[in-house]
């Protein structure tokens, strides 16, 4: 099969790595991709957001199947323009991702079917926001309405910081239209935890649990960034916790989705909050999560490419998933200055004298005259993977002090707080 992939970050070269394993895969493409996919796949010169481009390639070069992995090309519709020309593809169409593109329209659909969640309110004016905040409170939780490259939510420890966080979004419109309208939501005590799973419409199929480190520092400290490394399975999920997830949360979204007539098919990542009356939604995505797909996917035994058609074709019940034992650590290293400001075009040093078993995911590289250049803030995620979670990090580490670039920055603590 001829497979083109959507998108060009780390999560993309890992589903593209994932993808390269099956026997069934002849040829692999991916829209932009970046330096590192350019060794396992051939990297096309069209935006993942160019929806005609997109279709008008995959239509041109014989493409059996499309992989959307990006938020932006999902929010723009780019599922339904490829299957309304007759091509077939993994990705929820533009209604049912909204749930990811619109914070007002999640926390909505939570309400209406009572899925546990922050109380919160929406607002469209800047003045009425910052009279709530004035009303109730810090802390408290201001998040942009739609995408912003997972920098949108802001955890105000003060009523100060919450109203800046308002006039950076309403006003300076630090996320463009992203920002028009925020979601003001109460601050929940307590600890992270993601879960990804795949579903069909009708099936929900969860992957190992995962939870990822977002501010940029150590000792969580620091402005929220898209993500600096994850671990998988997360020590703080158990069996019991994750049945009680699937009865209260997984099944009734997918549910509710499917009620207001949004069938999503694909992967619809929970993030959540385990507080002292049990697990709320923090908020969802709409695809696999950024760095935690780094972290997932090489646990993952069964073939992806399988797993991913039978969502397309709804019959995921029929797959049976299965995974890998052990665990695995994903540390991502930074320019220096991300999430803020950051420079590009430094030449990165040891990537081809790494210790055996470490996989190295490339997020914003460029390959050029035999050498890879860092190409963006997130510049790498190390992964590697072991038998114990403990063992995961150390080997991890171990990947990353190899590597070097002028600049370069990761946090020391994934996995270990």
């Amino acid at each position: 099969m001829n497979i083109l992939v959507v998108g060009g970050g780390g999560r993309e070269h890992a589903i593209c790595l994932a993808l390269k394993s099956s026997p069934r895969v002849t040829k692999l493409y991916c829209a932009p991709g970046n330096g590192g996919i350019s060794q396992i796949a051939e990297c096309l010169p069209i935006m993942a957001v160019d929806v005609e481009g997109v279709t008008r390639f995959a239509l041109e070069n014989a493409i059996d199947y499309v992989v959307v992995a990006s938020d932006d090309p999902l929010a723009a519709g780019m599922t339904d323009v490829l299957e309304d020309a007759g091509l077939r593809v993994f990705g929820p169409r533009r209604n049912a991702a909204e749930i990811e593109s619109s914070k007002v329209f999640a926390k909505r659909l939570m309400k209406k079917y009572g899925i546990p969640t922050a109380r919160y309110e929406t607002f469209s004016l800047p003045e009425e926001a910052i009279a709530y905040i004035g009303r109730t409170g810090a802390p408290i939780v201001v998040k942009a309405d739609g995408l912003a490259l997972g920098k949108g939510a802001v955890v105000a420890e003060t009523e100060d910081d919450a109203r800046a966080a308002v006039r950076m979004m309403m006003e300076d419109m630090k996320f463009g239209d992203s920002g028009a309208r925020v979601v003001i939501e109460e601050y929940m005590e307590g600890r992270e935890l993601t879960i990804l799973a795949f579903t069909d419409g009708k099936t929900v199929v969860p992957m190992l649990s995962s939870h990822d480190h977002k501010r940029v520092f150590d000792g969580d400290r620091g402005p929220n960034t898209g993500g600096m490394g994850a671990v998988c399975p997360s020590p703080r999920s158990s069996p019991e916790l994750e049945r009680l997830c699937m009865d209260t949360i997984f099944v009734p979204t997918v549910e509710a989705l499917r009620a207001e007539g949004r069938v999503f098919k694909g992967v619809l990542y929970f993030e959540l909050m385990l507080t002292p009356s049990g697990p709320k939604v923090i908020e969802y995505n709409a695809r696999f999560g950024d760095p935690e797909a780094q972290a997932v996917l090489p646990l993952l035994e069964t073939d992806l490419l399988d797993i991913m058609e039978s969502v397309t074709d709804e019959r995921l019940a029929e797959v049976d998933i299965r995974w890998k034992p052990g665990a695995s650590c994903v540390v991502v290293m930074a320019s220096g200055g991300y999430p803020v400001e950051y420079e590009k075009g430094k030449k990165i040093e040891g990537l081809d004298s790494l210790p055996p078993g470490i996989a190295v995911y490339h997020a914003g590289t460029k390959y050029k005259d035999g050498a890879f250049y860092t190409n963006g803030g997130r510049v790498l995620g190390v992964t590697a993977t072991d038998i114990t979670l403990g063992g995961a990090i150390e080997n991890a580490y171990a990947g990353v002090r190899g590597i070097a670039w002028d600049g370069a920055h990761y946090r020391t603590d994934i996995g270990r707080i």
